[in-house]
């Protein structure tokens, strides 16, 4: 567990808290003899993964049972954006979802999407940092104007917290983990490249136009795709105390003080992208 978030549990043991390892199907016996008042599931994505952890938090006597799902279980629409309650694809989270639901009185679901955050270990606005500060176009499918989400990882804290503190308002509901505005799949880009300073040459193709495979060309889906927290605006009272173009000049300081700037980095896929577009690639 050499990578961010593992490597830095050591913050939560410094903080008061206490870390254990181990499988999670072994977790009865991990935490043998011990009791929480809540259980937060971020790990499994389907019922195998998830079924242990819930049975045991179940015997053991949790009060309450929280899980993390993901926004991407949504089935398209043609009006956006996604609310708790809108169709749902069969999907591994929704099978954890249901089990939840059949099993304890108490229990809650957040559906996340995109975040932004110090220690995630998914790429999302570093994916552009990376072309920006090399000076490299940034490749974007379609017209740039799809609607998606990007939230930081401190207003969706907040509405665990939220949950935690309010155990009975939050009892056997579905949130949408997610900010409260959309951006653009170019309006991200800008505002990347304004946190860092920098310009920004946007370029736009079309995937199916490709004689070959550029799913993994660009980190978000094309197509509008974003959610809307209104349960937990209305059940919790949640609001975003964030504001993506400061965050994002904050994860820019972290980017440049990690040393990613300056990381022998590889586009090939850019670059095969650029050169079926017939745009000079750069040295």
């Amino acid at each position: 567990m050499k990578k961010p978030p593992f490597s830095r549990f050591s913050e939560i043991v410094s903080a008061g808290g206490k870390t254990l390892w181990g499988n999670p199907s072994d977790i009865g016996k991990v935490l043998e003899g011990s009791s929480f008042d809540v259980v937060l599931d971020n790990n499994g994505k389907d019922l195998d993964a998830v079924r242990p952890v819930a049975d045991w938090a179940k015997s053991s006597g949790a009060k309450q049972f929280l899980f993390i799902s993901s926004a991407g279980i949504y089935k398209p629409t043609d009006e956006p954006p996604h609310v708790e309650g809108d169709a749902v694809k069969d999907a591994g989270h929704v099978g954890v979802e249901k089990y939840m639901s059949e099993i304890f009185d108490n229990w809650a679901s957040f559906r996340p999407q995109y975040m932004i955050g110090s220690g995630n270990n998914k790429d999302c606005e570093e994916w552009f940092f990376d072309r920006i500060v090399r000076g490299r176009p940034v490749l974007i499918p379609g017209s740039g104007m799809q609607l998606t989400n990007i939230s930081h990882v401190k207003d969706l804290s907040s509405m665990l917290t939220l949950a935690v503190e309010n155990p009975a308002g939050a009892s056997c509901k579905i949130f949408n983990c997610v900010s409260d505005r959309a951006v653009t799949l170019d309006g991200m880009a800008k505002i990347c490249a304004q946190a860092a300073g920098l310009p920004v040459e946007i370029v736009h193709y079309d995937p199916k136009a490709l004689s070959f495979d550029a799913k993994k060309a660009f980190p978000f889906r094309n197509m509008h795709f974003y959610a809307e927290p209104r349960a937990a605006k209305d059940i919790l009272g949640w609001s975003s105390a964030t504001n993506l173009p400061v965050d994002l000049k904050e994860r820019f300081e972290e980017y440049v003080k990690i040393g990613r700037d300056k990381k022998t980095m590889a586009f090939e896929l850019d670059d095969k992208i650029l050169e079926s577009l017939k745009v000079p690639v750069a040295a």
